[in-house]
């Protein structure tokens, strides 16, 4: 069928839908299946930068970290079949994390689908459990429709991520598509009864302890809740990867919630008398496997503020339960008058200093001290650094003793997917190019998704790489030596010449073995200009913050030879 060549195809009706709806920015690995969208970014690349990726699960993680940073819809196109089964770690990434994504995927024709065609997957449903919604765009003419539809699900309500099927021959097509408006936000606001309830618990109570958590933040939002938690005097404790909701040095800072829990933060969560939970999902990381609070009922009080309502009663009753967005509870917060209060002054001083004294460098085997070099780092680095970090014990070092400087300062992966420090922080640097972005990686999280240091050359995205080498997957060498002590078997890795891989791909490369080496080793990264990336060897024995891999297996075998010590005599035959 002949089209009339004077009407824009789908790609570009796809991609002047973005740009209606403010996008500035977009992650992909090409395609052939999406060749016309590829064709009409051409057009607007002085305005859309396109940042092409090595690999589809680096450019997903790239787009969700985007969505943190701006709290827009991250941006990502990637082909189908194996393209997008990459792209799928950014997908769930996305979903726990509550961040707007959107995630395009080439389709195969619509001439040859349901006939298991090259690459052909049904995404609906291989996406349809991580994603607020999965489509796919038959009509060229429907693009708008569908694309302000994702934008808007993708911020409204609780945040997350969205997945649009893009077949190859709608994106040829040729049509009259409408223009529409840029989308709207929608969220949820609570009620001035909801507020007077908050203002009455927060008078019955003698032990308060704020949580903030989850995703749908800006800046404005956490300036807000600070000054709710400073008018009534409240200690502010922040979920797992998400301690950049207050300033860590604020006086009323008590520390985070999630994987290594401070006793002494522990211990106060156990006394307080009403717990004020805003964003958080009281998931399995921020209550310790669920063992932190007594489920369904806390023996405190709880008020529980989620974005999401499917989210409230889910796991914990409450005394008030509020569906409402962050940036309205926080302002309706901060507008709420103090309440009539004990004078709980002294327990939240101390629990910030609980959180000081939680900060000290420890000791620990070996030349070099990851502690020690991040306090190092923290005292240095500019309050308004961007830390990132994937996932591993490695990135406990960062969470205890790097004092994080407020809103998105910090990106990590509430999933626990390896492989997101470098890409996230190629996206935090081409977001922010005026801040300091560094990442903290692993050996093994590194080779997840270390090839994206070529992104950040082939952009000029001068990030700081902190590589902590141990020569193996150690947090699953921590859980076998807990379990299966010295029956250690699949966790130990050969590893490259990090370094002069760093610098075949054009980076500054350097190997750290002792902590007196470290700052002028970080030093000369920054001022080589270049994307860079720092190894620290450290002993294999050093695997948490708090113990050793051999404290570890100790324990464990004297624990199993009381038990069998224990365990009463066989019956004689």
């Amino acid at each position: 069928m002949t089209q009339d060549r004077s009407l824009p195809h789908g790609g570009k009706i796809l991609v002047d839908a973005l740009v209606t709806h403010g996008v500035d920015r977009a992650f992909c690995v090409p395609g052939e299946s999406y060749l016309a969208v590829l064709d009409a970014l051409f057009d607007v690349r002085e305005t859309l930068t396109l940042h092409v990726c090595r690999q589809e699960g680096g450019a997903a993680f790239m787009a969700e970290a985007y969505g943190k940073l701006t709290n827009r819809p991250g941006i990502c196109f990637v082909t189908r079949g194996p393209g997008a089964s990459n792209a799928a770690i950014g997908v769930h990434t996305a979903q726990q994390d509550s961040t707007p994504m959107i995630l395009f995927i080439g389709q195969v024709g619509s001439d040859v689908v349901e006939r298991e065609a090259f690459q052909e997957i049904d995404y609906r449903r291989m996406f349809g459990s991580i994603a607020k919604w999965v489509a796919q765009i038959d009509r060229a003419d429907r693009i708008p429709e569908m694309v302000s539809h994702a934008f808007h699900l993708a911020t409204s309500g609780r945040p997350g991520p969205v997945v649009l099927a893009l077949p190859e021959d709608m994106l040829m097509t040729r049509v009259r598509a409408p223009a529409l408006n840029r989308y709207a936000r929608v969220a949820a606001s609570p009620a001035m009864r909801d507020m007077a309830m908050v203002r009455h618990l927060l008078q019955m109570c003698r032990r308060p302890m704020m949580i903030l958590g989850g995703g749908g933040w800006t800046k404005e939002a956490c300036a807000n809740i600070q000054r709710f938690a400073e008018r009534n005097r409240l200690p502010v404790a922040c979920s797992f990867r998400r301690q950049d909701l207050m300033d860590n040095l604020h006086p009323q800072y008590a520390g985070d919630i999630g994987v290594g829990l401070p006793p002494t933060l522990r211990k106060r969560l156990d006394e307080a008398d009403l717990i004020v939970c805003v964003g958080a999902r009281l998931g399995e990381m921020t209550t310790g496997g669920y063992g932190l609070f007594n489920v369904p009922r806390m023996n405190q009080r709880l008020v529980h503020v989620h974005p999401g309502a499917e989210e409230l009663g889910r796991v914990y009753q409450a005394e008030l339960l509020i569906n409402s967005g962050m940036p309205e509870f926080a302002e309706a917060a901060a507008s709420l008058g103090p309440a009539e209060w004990e004078n709980w002054e002294e327990w939240t001083a101390q629990a910030h200093q609980d959180y000081l004294d939680n900060a000290h460098p420890v000791e620990v085997p070996g030349p070099v001290n990851p502690s020690a070099i991040v306090s190092w780092m923290a005292q240095k680095l500019p309050r308004d650094s961007i830390i990132t970090n994937g996932a591993g014990n490695f990135s406990s070092w960062a969470h205890r003793f790097y004092p994080y400087g407020g809103f998105r300062t910090q990106l990590g992966p509430t999933n626990g997917a390896m492989g997101y420090g470098v890409p996230a922080a190629v996206a935090a640097k081409a977001v922010h190019p005026d801040r300091v972005v560094v990442a903290f990686t692993g050996d093994g999280d590194f080779m997840m998704n270390g090839q994206e240091l070529a992104t950040a050359v082939q952009y000029d995205l001068p990030i700081i790489v902190i590589l902590i080498n141990n020569g193996m997957y150690g947090t699953i060498r921590m859980h076998q030596e807990r379990e299966f002590p010295e029956r250690t078997h699949g966790t130990m890795l050969a590893n490259p010449d990090f370094p002069a891989l760093a610098r075949a791909y054009g980076c500054h490369g350097e190997l750290v073995t002792a902590t007196a080496d470290f700052p002028a080793a970080f030093e000369r990264a920054q001022a080589s200009g270049k994307p860079a990336l720092i190894e620290l060897q450290i002993d294999p024995d050093v695997i948490t913050t708090r113990t050793t891999l051999s404290a570890i297996r100790e324990k464990a075998m004297r624990e199993q030879v009381e038990a069998v010590l224990a365990a009463p005599p066989a019956p004689a035959n």
